[in-house]
């Protein structure tokens, strides 16, 4: 996106319904003549929006641009957490103003992510059950590795594998570290036991996973009733439990209403985590749902083992404090195509 591109996009998020002779004097560079070229472009494209005619013509970002446009995930994470300029508390309007009116991924996106699960398709077709569950479970061990490691767990891939294969832990950890992965490798293989529990998804079936996720653990279930706070950044998440229940109930319309499967898991993965409806486990949770649904209507699942943690939680930060979810769309896409390639 050329310079000019972005600083209109960005005038326009901090002065919605701005005229031409505003965005000009606002961005302070370029001509006048260049800016009207440069908002009639992005008109073209669907990244602006114009409500009024001639004179009283007056421009906003459009939804798809709020949740969708490119973000330079480096220069972004530059700027130490009180300098970013973020959405601080939850955003109520998300999920029915935007999401729901929004298609994330674009016809290229789908046609690809599309010719993935048909491939996995052919290739299931051609295993016998008994490889299909030796890679199902070479899955399931490297994705609640990977998931407990994004959640700081000590336990390396070759521990994980032996743990949860032979019940052997590793010496020096923490009886913690072991137990969330056993509760990881516990609520697949509850998916996989009952591929429909999450369909239709309800708050009462999101809480029964977390419990399985965090059972032993010193980690409260049910609905939290406390404020949470999060690292690493200035979001804040609700601290009201009817708030909290009425976002997973809009969340749950969501993600039912939704046709493509791709945007019912990627809704679960970022939406549970922006709500933080637990004390503790939420990410956690997210995952396994993301992967339920998958599950739930034979699509490939899919184990994260090769997302690096630190990207991982940048890219969920940006969708807490920007409510984009362009980065973490691309790592859903890579994840999904790594699974296809590598397990089936």
């Amino acid at each position: 996106m050329a310079e000019i591109d972005n600083d209109i996009i960005k005038f326009l998020q901090e002065n919605p319904l701005s005229s031409s002779t505003d965005i000009h004097k606002g961005i302070g560079k370029s001509s006048y003549a260049t800016v009207k070229r440069a908002i009639a472009k992005l008109l073209e494209n669907g990244q602006l929006i114009s409500k009024g005619q001639r004179r009283a013509t007056r421009y906003q970002v459009s939804l798809s641009n709020q949740l969708l446009g490119y973000i330079d995930i480096e220069t972004y994470f530059e700027k130490e957490i009180d300098e970013r300029e973020i959405q601080e508390g939850f955003n109520f309007q998300l999920v029915k103003q935007v999401l729901a009116k929004v298609d994330i991924f674009t016809a290229d996106e789908v046609k690809v992510l599309r010719q993935l699960q048909e491939e996995f398709q052919s290739n299931i077709a051609q295993m016998s059950p008994d490889v299909y569950n030796k890679e199902m479970e070479r899955l399931a061990i490297d994705l609640s590795w990977k998931s407990s490691q994004i959640e700081g767990n000590t336990y390396s891939l070759l521990e994980t594998e032996r743990l949860l294969k032979d019940k052997e832990t590793a010496a020096g950890k923490s009886k913690d570290d072991a137990t969330m992965l056993l509760n990881h490798k516990e609520a697949l293989n509850f998916i996989l036991d009952n591929p429909d529990y999450v369909v239709p998804l309800t708050i009462a079936r999101i809480e029964d996973i977390h419990s399985i996720l965090v059972k032993e653990l010193p980690v409260e279930r049910n609905i939290r009733q406390r404020r949470v706070g999060i690292s690493g950044t200035n979001y804040k998440p609700l601290d009201n439990e009817h708030q909290i229940r009425e976002a997973l109930e809009e969340m749950c319309k969501l993600i039912n209403n939704k046709e493509n499967i791709f945007e019912k898991s990627l809704l679960a993965l970022v939406m549970l985590s922006y709500i933080q409806a637990f004390n503790d486990g939420n990410k956690r949770t997210a995952r396994i749902i993301s992967n339920a649904i998958l599950i739930a209507n034979q699509y490939c699942p899919i184990s994260f083992r090769t997302i690096d943690s630190v990207e991982y939680k940048k890219a969920m930060l940006i969708f807490y404090e920007q409510n984009n979810i362009s980065v973490f769309k691309e790592v859903f896409i890579e994840q999904f195509r790594f699974a296809v390639k590598t397990y089936f």
